[in-house]
């Protein structure tokens, strides 16, 4: 799996609202991914099976313990104007409220509760480092990182208490273990299941 980045000149120096209105236009193939990570907008194909899986299993989970009035998004764009990146998260809790009062395709990222990456071999760099940089910056309170192809093996972090642009490691392990997701969530999220790769 390989991601297209498509640097576009005009997208150079311009504003916000011209970095989006690439991102709305640019045509990629069903499935597909399409994000602007630090001004460039970016195509990648769609996911793995293991990796939709693993979006899944922990979408059942959060389930058991979110309130009513906030939702779990596969498809979210999460928007971070100061970082110009627009991204589109494997998972995004976010109060249902923060879609409905907003008339674009997509949210201002401190709207979200949680976030989830789960990377692919294309993007697992972006998701380590320009990602969590901006949800940090934008206020994300907690960013849950599963990483399929961390250098040692499978892993997965649990970030949190951000400040600026830099978010502190609340947990961190191999798949396999139980990742305790604090308040609101109060989730002991089992890894046991996930599927490598």
């Amino acid at each position: 799996m390989s991601a297209l980045t498509v640097d576009h000149a005009a997208a150079s120096g311009h504003e916000w609202d011209d970095l989006v209105r690439i991102w709305q236009e640019t045509d990629a193939p069903e499935g597909c991914k399409v994000e602007i990570i630090e001004g460039i907008v970016t195509v990648a194909p769609p996911s793995s099976n293991a990796h939709n899986d693993i979006a899944d299993l922990v979408q059942r989970s959060l389930y058991e313990v979110i309130p009513k009035e906030w939702g779990i998004y596969q498809t979210l764009g999460t928007a971070v104007p100061s970082r110009d990146g627009l991204y589109i998260p494997d998972i995004a809790v976010a109060p249902r409220q923060a879609l409905r009062a907003e008339k674009r395709n997509y949210v201002a990222a401190e709207a979200a509760e949680l976030i989830v990456e789960i990377t692919s071999r294309s993007n697992a760099s972006h998701d380590r480092i320009k990602k969590a940089a901006g949800y940090a910056q934008a206020g994300v309170p907690l960013y849950l990182l599963i990483d399929s192809w961390a250098p040692g093996g499978p892993t997965i972090t649990l970030y949190g208490e951000p400040r600026s642009a830099v978010y502190r490691v609340l947990h961190a392990g191999k798949f396999g273990v139980t990742v305790p997701l604090p308040k609101p969530f109060a989730l002991d999220l089992d890894t046991s299941d996930f599927p490598n790769g």
